[in-house]
């Protein structure tokens, strides 16, 4: 899955066989140096029934929908009742003997979803840079998911900078690319893409290794000038087994969700702008593709802040640090995600995920904890290149600390008339048609 997941999304790596579905030209001076463009890309769609028939017309949760504004339970399909249409993607690749360029545009509800980090929600209202010179930077740049350029120095060795998606995780925003329409909460609350530079190098057919700096996550800009440190390793133990070991980390991304000195350092949901903190998440992409109809996936990640206040202190945690409980300075957030599929013929397939997430310390955006289980029957009609996807999902979820032990525990989602309720169950049909 991950093969594909490089190529869809096109990190900078098709110089390297492991990460290739088509041969390279690997350096050698007798092959045409004549370039190819390539244009592709997709649209997709959905409508949903939520079974608990949320009051508030959305999937997000009960705390998203209440003057709290914490705990966000979906991401992009998180709407009830409604034909709704997903994202709009437009791609081109130019590939040469020793270089790639990729612009990948998108536009629709999922492309501003996908850039919710161009914007700082504070309150009630949303932050944008009022120096004219940096607001400047905000604007059409929004529908650009990736754009980036690629130099194969050797066969072995690339480099790659500009916009990229990140190497983080199993899912990606393509909606052709996942076998579930609905999208993991691992996925939700990791980073999307990165602006910055990286470097590969292929020790072998079943090795290789990306190392890279950024500007931290979600962001074009870096408003605070510190970055991130990317790293993945990649190795294949046997045939059609493929494992991906995920770094990133730095300081200081994201300073507005920092807690201040003034207040519960449990309560991470309120912000302050002049703390710090420094983020480090690791992350396992695994799959094995055990007979020509049945694969196996397993993505799990870890990651924790170390938050400093407004004064400079160290902010210690008293009650629970998240994914799992401690009193020490790490505010911590995790799970793992499951995923088996089985291909029944070319038209049909059959495909099961199960989830657990945990963000009881409400540092990234759920703000609970979660089990999930999503069954997904996809449809495969055009000669490939329409996908239906029904689907059933069934999430279980409590809220974590944000908002003080009183709320602990109690339901994330809502009924049809406002209240709280722990379990949330949808069923929907989306349609993918690639080109």
């Amino acid at each position: 899955m991950k093969r594909t997941f490089y190529i869809t999304l096109g990190l900078a790596v098709a110089s390297l066989p492991a990460f290739a579905k088509k041969d390279q030209t690997k350096g050698d001076s007798t092959a045409s140096t004549a370039g190819k463009m390539v244009m592709s890309g997709y649209l997709d769609s959905y409508y949903m029934v939520g079974l608990n028939d949320p009051k508030s017309g959305n999937y997000m949760g009960y705390y998203a929908n209440s003057p709290a504004a914490v705990g966000f339970s979906r991401a992009f399909d998180r709407l009830d009742k409604q034909f709704s249409l997903g994202l709009v993607q437009t791609k081109f690749t130019y590939t040469n003997a020793k270089s790639e360029a990729v612009v990948d545009l998108t536009f629709g509800p999922n492309a501003q979803l996908g850039n919710f980090g161009n914007q700082l929600f504070i309150g009630a209202g949303s932050y944008v840079p009022t120096n004219a010179n940096k607001s400047a930077l905000y604007g059409n740049g929004i529908a650009i998911k990736q754009a980036y350029f690629t130099y194969k120095a050797t066969s072995k060795l690339s480099f790659t900078a500009g916009q990229f998606g990140t190497h983080i995780g199993y899912e990606v925003i393509d909606a052709p690319v996942n076998y579930n329409y609905s999208l993991s909460n691992l996925f939700n609350n990791g980073p999307f893409y990165h602006v910055g530079a990286k470097a590969t190098y292929a020790f072998s057919d079943k090795m290789s290794l990306m190392v890279g700096a950024v500007n931290n996550w979600d962001a074009m800009t870096d408003w605070k000038k510190q970055k991130s440190a990317i790293a993945q390793l990649f190795f294949t133990p046997v045939s059609g087994w493929n494992v991906y070991v995920n770094y990133i980390g730095g300081k200081n991304d994201d300073p507005f969700k920092v807690p201040s000195s003034s207040i519960d350092p449990n309560a991470v949901g309120l912000y302050s702008v002049t703390g710090s903190y420094v983020r480090n998440m690791f992350d396992l992409t695994t799959g094995y593709q055990v007979s020509d109809k049945f694969y196996v996936g397993l993505n799990a990640a870890y990651g924790f802040y170390t938050f400093r206040d407004t004064l400079g202190n160290l902010v210690k945690g008293t009650k629970d640090g998240g994914f799992t409980k401690d009193s020490s300075a790490k505010k911590q957030w995790g799970g793992v995600a499951i995923y088996t599929n089985y291909k029944i013929s070319d038209m049909f397939g059959i495909g099961l995920r199960y989830e657990y997430f945990n963000d009881n310390a409400g540092v990234r955006y759920f703000n609970g904890t979660n089990n999930c289980v999503t069954l997904t029957t996809p449809i495969t009609v055009a000669d490939g290149q329409l996908t239906f996807k029904p689907e059933l999902r069934i999430d279980s979820g409590t809220m974590g600390y944000v908002l003080g032990t009183a709320e602990k525990g109690k339901g994330m989602y809502e009924d049809n008339t406002g209240q709280q309720t722990k379990s949330q169950v949808t069923i929907g049909l989306a349609a993918v048609y690639k080109f």
